[in-house]
């Protein structure tokens, strides 16, 4: 009795699930699920749509300001470098049509330019002044292409080149020779004459260089530029003096303290450049230096400017001579 309740029961159930499962309430509830889901889809849509824009706020101007605002426009306008705009347009113009004119040598035609000037320029020899060099480098140009147009005339091939080699080699030689020298390295410097020019007028006094330091006495005959003869009483790299007034009474004190059988000094030569000065011997002379000499009969080692032959033989010798002496009045 009891089984048969359960399984009345049991079946009864299977029934209504049965029942409320059917095809017709699934195939609804999909749709009402598809129905949802383009919903949700419509308004997130509608939400991303932008919006129309706001409506601009018009700002009127008065005409004062439309004045000077024109006004600004045309001083700009007047302000604009026109000529200059057009001369670096026709610039532009001469540098693209000079590109496409260039046209880049091979490397074995730069070799065999580069070694016929270089051997040009050896048989001109050491001596050769550079306007010589570039005379002879230019002369050299303007026959090679006397023999390039004369070959291309007469169909000819003497220069040992193709044609289309004879026509760049033509181009740079003509319209990029400069071009062609920095290619093969050559660079020949300027050559200028300098000419000295006295504008200076008749009997116009010297001027008169200013010496550091106190005023010398007039026993100390100072004399610029000059360097006495004499033997050393003092030697002077190890003898400093502030000032040439110093150097002369240096002397003025041996001569007078001198013992019986010393040299007496009667010279003074001192260096009042702040380079120091320059001597042929192997010694740095610096500035200060105080040499005090003797001699009986005191000459010139050097006056005024060395001349020109010394300082071909001595090239760090300066043009004008540093020094400044004086012989001793008795």
């Amino acid at each position: 009795m009891a089984r048969g309740v359960a399984r009345a029961a049991s079946f009864g159930g299977r029934a209504a699930t049965a029942r409320w499962c059917s095809y017709r309430r699934i195939t609804v509830a999909v749709c009402l699920g598809n129905l949802v889901a383009a919903l949700l889809v419509l308004r997130s849509l509608t939400s991303l749509a932008p919006t129309p824009p706001k409506r601009e706020e018009v700002v009127e101007y008065t005409e004062e300001q439309i004045r000077k605002a024109e006004e600004s426009i045309r001083i700009r306008r007047e302000a604009e470098p026109v000529e200059l705009v057009e001369a670096v347009k026709n610039l532009r113009k001469i540098f693209r049509r000079e590109e496409k004119r260039r046209k880049e040598l091979p490397l074995e035609l730069k070799q065999k330019v580069s070694y016929e000037i270089v051997q040009l320029l050896l048989d001109l020899g050491d001596n050769s002044s550079f306007a010589q060099q570039r005379e002879a480098v230019e002369s050299w140009r303007f026959e090679k292409l006397k023999d390039i147009k004369s070959a291309s005339i007469q169909n000819s091939t003497k220069l040992d080149l193709s044609n289309e080699e004879a026509r760049t080699l033509k181009r740079a030689l003509q319209f990029n020779w400069h071009v062609l020298l920095e290619d093969i390295g050559l660079w020949i410097p300027s050559e200028v004459s300098h000419t000295e020019h006295d504008d200076k007028p008749e009997n116009e006094p010297e001027e008169e260089e200013i010496i550091a330091g106190p005023p010398l006495p007039s026993q100390c005959n100072a004399e610029l530029h000059t360097d006495y003869d004499g033997a050393a009483v003092r030697w002077g790299l190890t003898h400093p003096k502030e000032s040439a007034a110093d150097c002369c009474q240096a002397c003025l004190d041996q001569a007078k303290n001198a013992r019986p059988g010393e040299l007496r000094c009667n010279i003074w030569v001192y260096c009042p450049s702040e380079f120091g000065c320059f001597s042929p011997d192997k010694y740095e002379h610096k500035h200060q230096e105080c040499w005090l000499k003797q001699a009986d009969h005191p000459k010139l080692n050097f006056k005024d400017k060395y001349s020109e032959s010394y300082r071909d033989s001595h090239p760090t010798a300066p043009v004008v001579v540093p020094w400044m002496s004086g012989v001793i009045s008795a």
